[in-house]
């Protein structure tokens, strides 16, 4: 019995980026990402381990090599729509947080179940790590494009900033093409709450 559950739900690659290595955070558009098992070509986050951040000191000590689960930025074009209405502003550019990947029309993106696959037509897979909580870097770019929003991004964001993932199977993605959701065949852990 399969343990991932194929579902109706795609979204359609309107941004695809990469962050060149020693560039910041702000992410550069292309039309094509190749991807492999260290991630995708050229970017800054790409690699099979990591130093870790953070994001998991309560896990390992700052600066420990670490499996690499965030060579991928995954955000949702509805929900940089929504951030970029609390911030008061016409747009946030996918570019400015440094996405890799932005997708239009799969709901709720942000809170998509860890280990839920994103599957392209090639068989290209990503595997969900999970959310991507938001954090003050971002409103540093913005702040020089829209002064005065910067500091304020960090609350805008939160809940809206997509997920981090990792290649489980190469292969290519492009403009225009969909990724298929597939999600653990399993119910929420019963004591989530008392955790």
């Amino acid at each position: 019995m399969p343990a991932l559950k194929a579902t109706r739900f795609s979204g359609e690659i309107v941004f695809l980026g990469i962050v060149p290595a020693g560039q910041g955070l702000a992410s550069q558009p292309i039309e094509r990402m190749e991807l492999g098992f260290e991630g995708a070509a050229g970017e800054s986050h790409a690699g099979r381990t990591r130093a870790s951040c953070s994001r998991v000191t309560s896990q390992h000590p700052l600066g420990t090599e670490i499996a690499n689960t965030r060579q991928i930025s995954i955000l949702s074009e509805e929900e940089l729509a929504e951030t970029a209405f609390a911030l008061h502003i016409p747009r946030v550019a996918p570019e400015w947080v440094g996405a890799s990947i932005v997708l239009r029309g799969l709901p709720d993106l942000s809170h998509l179940p860890p280990s839920s696959r994103l599957q392209g037509p090639d068989g290209a897979t990503l595997v969900v790590d999970m959310e991507n909580r938001a954090c003050v870097l971002p409103g540093k770019v913005i702040e020089h494009h829209h002064p005065g929003t910067g500091a304020r991004y960090k609350p805008a964001a939160t809940g809206r900033r997509g997920v981090v993932a990792w290649v489980e199977r190469p292969g290519v993605l492009e403009l225009g093409q969909s990724l298929t959701l597939h999600i653990p065949d399993q119910r929420a852990w019963e004591f989530l709450r008392d955790a």
